[in-house]
């Protein structure tokens, strides 16, 4: 049995454009998929700390209760497909569950790369414009815990440029990164 964990941004749903199509190709490979749900969180969380950090452990709580009504230890395979604040809990998550299958990351967060426990443990989405995690950082800790780097130039915190077909193109080349990490699992 093979499960999919979506992790959602705080802006940015299970139904947006990354985390959608990541979906569709999880299902594709046969995965149940799992939608974490945070319940609320705190407005104005970029550029707070201590809002930040309560919006991480409120979201951890709530989807460790979903993990473990989900039975996560009884699957074979899992997934996280996650994205902004939701990798810093798909990291702790994996911590916490011992969780040794693979990871997409989506525009992590500063704060992420300390919860980030295993080495080669997934992929990693970055725009070279995000304004929540500065590249040099992302660079750095992608190579210190050898997880691939895929950026995408000028690319904001959504990977998007403000170019619609641009970014329509990219979403294609992202995807493709992406069915060829789930498919090699």
């Amino acid at each position: 049995m093979k499960l999919a964990v979506i992790f959602p941004g705080v802006g940015y749903h299970t139904d947006k454009p990354l985390l959608y199509y990541s979906k569709k190709l999880a299902a594709a490979y046969g995965y149940e998929i799992l939608e974490a749900e945070y319940g609320a969180l705190p407005k104005g969380v970029k550029g707070d700390p201590e809002k930040m950090t309560l919006a991480f452990q409120t979201a951890l709580a709530h989807t460790q209760k979903q993990l473990d009504a989900a039975g996560i230890r009884q699957y074979d395979e899992v997934l996280f497909i996650a994205k902004s604040i939701g990798t810093m809990v798909a990291a702790a998550c994996a911590e916490t569950y011992q969780i040794r299958g693979g990871n997409v990351f989506f525009t992590p967060v500063n704060e992420t790369f300390s919860y980030i426990r295993q080495k080669g443990c997934g992929i990693v989405f970055h725009g070279t414009k995000d304004n929540w995690a500065r590249t040099d950082l992302v660079s750095e800790q992608c190579e210190a815990l050898k997880l691939p780097l895929y950026l995408t130039k000028e690319g904001n915190h959504s990977l998007e440029t403000g170019d619609v077909m641009r970014d329509v193109l990219n979403l294609a080349v992202i995807m493709e990164q992406v069915k060829d990490y789930i498919s090699k699992r």
